[in-house]
């Protein structure tokens, strides 16, 4: 598919921000079933751009003057096909290490037990789809019900979330079975349902000593596909997410995130 993305972040406070740090995840790269015909970010400032330990590359900007208001677009045009295995690249990080859970990833003693017939025994897709079938069932998608702190425990005992709380589970419970698993952030065309333009999903380990990753996403109980548009991977959702940052000053801050995707061919 020939995917045209547009996404709008805008920041408003009732009182000035005195001073912020930017960090921005919002550049896809070009990999297994996705190429990046064009793609370009506006920000208030001129960002420096990086890498960081998971090869995302990263947008950074600071802002000393004060303001109230602040807008971040990112916008461009993707071709996809259907991929769902990725090699690592020899540098990337080890996939031991993503056998560690954060503090959003974390379970409970409550989930383990309630998912323990479903908990996988090989790092086969197999396994892993019935694993993602089991979490879409327990959680019920309901947007507005949690937020990017919410914790993969908190979301299994409210039997609710988004995509992002989906995947929280799925890392909890991967690890759990020492299957290494990681945060994937991006974009999800469907015409039909324009909340979920902003996506999240994970990739498991099906190689250690390979380094082969395939992609699961919860929310549909499905391999990725042309839908999908990866922008980021990382521990949990706060190492991958699209737009970051801290600030001093700035009360009452309301936060708008707008996400357009329209097929071009």
């Amino acid at each position: 598919m020939h995917l045209k993305i547009r996404h709008r972040t805008e920041y408003r406070y009732e009182t000035p921000v005195r001073y912020s740090i930017q960090e921005l995840r919002l550049t896809p790269p070009t990999t297994d079933g996705q190429k990046v015909e064009r793609w370009k970010i506006n920000t208030p400032i001129k960002a420096s751009n990086s890498v960081d330990a998971f090869n995302n590359l990263c947008s950074i900007f600071v802002q000393e003057a004060s303001y109230t208001s602040m807008m971040i677009e990112a916008e461009g045009e993707i071709l996809t096909q259907d991929a769902h295995e990725y090699a690592d690249d020899p540098k990337a990080v080890s996939p031991y290490y993503l056998l560690q859970q954060t503090k959003l990833t974390e379970p409970s003693e409550e989930m383990l037990n309630y998912f323990s017939s479903s908990l996988p025994k090989k790092n086969t897709i197999d396994e892993i789809l019935k694993l993602a079938s089991a979490v879409q069932d327990a959680i019920q998608y309901a947007p507005g019900k949690t937020n990017f702190a919410t914790t993969a425990a908190q979301s299994f005992a409210m039997k609710s979330g988004v995509c992002q709380d989906h995947a929280h589970v799925m890392l909890s419970l991967c690890r759990a079975a020492q299957i290494p698993a990681r945060y994937v952030s991006g974009y999800f065309f469907a015409e039909e349902s324009p909340n979920l333009a902003s996506h999240a999903w994970i990739d498991f380990c099906s190689d250690i000593n390979g380094g082969t990753w395939n992609s699961v996403d919860i929310t549909h109980a499905c391999l990725t596909d042309a839908r999908h548009v990866r922008l980021a991977i990382g521990c949990d959702y706060y190492s991958a997410a699209p737009v970051k940052g801290v600030r001093t000053g700035g009360v009452g801050e309301e936060l708008t995130a707008n996400i357009s995707i329209q097929q071009l061919s």
